[in-house]
């Protein structure tokens, strides 16, 4: 079920338990090639006469998993909330359409309530700065002890302390649990990913996930040379997973929704294994400098679109 709906009103420490069960009695090997099923709850998809705006999922009882529904926005995007013993991180605020903050807030007020704390700064940042990661910014921007990540590559690099962008890998220590935070330009000038040591997941944004990976032409060789950055980033860290934005893959390999589908029946698990990583960087060897003319793989879609300005 759906947060909003019965097993929303669980606390936040039975639901975390409830999930971390399920993460790591999947014992796959971190770098193999089949992805974790790390949900136990089927993800709110569309098909249902009601759902709630946004659905939760606990990795563990420090670890958050925010869908915004499709029927609030086609995009259906992912967010997620991260939390350190000094502060949290929010990636991403979702689509136009959503109502991000109420279950942000009330997540916080639980993690807070089980920690016995007062309060906690929160950090939001972004996967990268197209609309539907950024739209619900300004609900934030008002919210006490809240700092919001700017949108060019400077604010990231400037925030994270990355020196060298894009070729730095940048640490941000949430207290007790330090990120790495690994730029991605390529399907937009500012984009990120963010790997949890902890976990062992990487938070993937629109660069790698189970959907069209949209590139423009005119940048295609900074996606190839992110990613095969990446690639050498996951060969000193095991990833159990890549988590990213968004579904637009069904559980047939190679088929996708239409674009703006109202609901995905037989949605493609979120999850991705880090081999998807090494796919994705032998994909992009391809010339792909025709818009339009995607390279389809069973599990995303490398998809050239025509040039933008960033």
């Amino acid at each position: 079920m759906a947060s909003g709906a019965k097993s929303g009103r669980r606390s936040v420490t039975a639901k975390a338990c409830l999930a971390a069960g399920a993460l790591w009695a999947s014992a796959t090997n971190a770098q193999g090639t089949a992805a974790p099923h790390l949900f136990p709850e089927k993800w709110i998809d569309g098909t249902q006469a009601q759902e709630p705006v946004t659905q939760v999922q606990a990795l563990d009882g420090d670890t958050f998993v925010i869908r915004q529904s499709v029927k609030t926005n086609f995009e259906a995007p992912f967010l997620y909330l991260l939390f350190g013993r000094d502060k949290a991180l929010l990636l991403d605020t979702g689509a136009e359409g959503g109502v991000i903050r109420p279950t942000i807030d009330r997540l916080v007020t639980e993690w807070l309530a089980a920690h016995r704390r007062a309060d906690i700064p929160l950090i939001v940042a972004h996967s990268h700065a197209h609309g539907d990661h950024i739209a619900g910014d300004a609900a934030f921007r008002e919210r006490p002890g809240t700092t919001v990540v700017g949108l060019k590559p400077a604010d990231v690099a400037g925030f994270f302390g990355i020196g060298k962008w894009p070729e730095e890998v940048g640490r941000f220590d949430l207290g007790g649990r330090t990120l790495s935070i690994i730029p991605t330009p390529g399907h937009q000038a500012a984009a990120i990913m963010i790997y949890d040591s902890r976990l062992k997941i990487l938070l993937s944004g629109d660069t790698l996930y189970p959907g069209r990976l949209y590139v423009p032409v005119n940048f295609m060789a900074d996606d190839r040379a992110s990613i095969d950055r990446l690639a050498a980033f996951a060969t000193r860290h095991p990833i159990r997973a890549a988590l990213g934005a968004h579904i637009e893959m069904t559980r047939t390999p190679g088929r996708d929704y239409e674009r703006e589908a109202p609901m995905h029946p037989d949605e493609h698990p979120l999850e991705l294994p880090a081999a998807s990583i090494a796919e994705l960087q032998a994909g992009l060897k391809a010339p792909l400098d025709v818009p339009g003319q995607p390279q389809v793989h069973d599990h995303f879609i490398i998809y050239p679109v025509p040039p933008r300005p960033e």
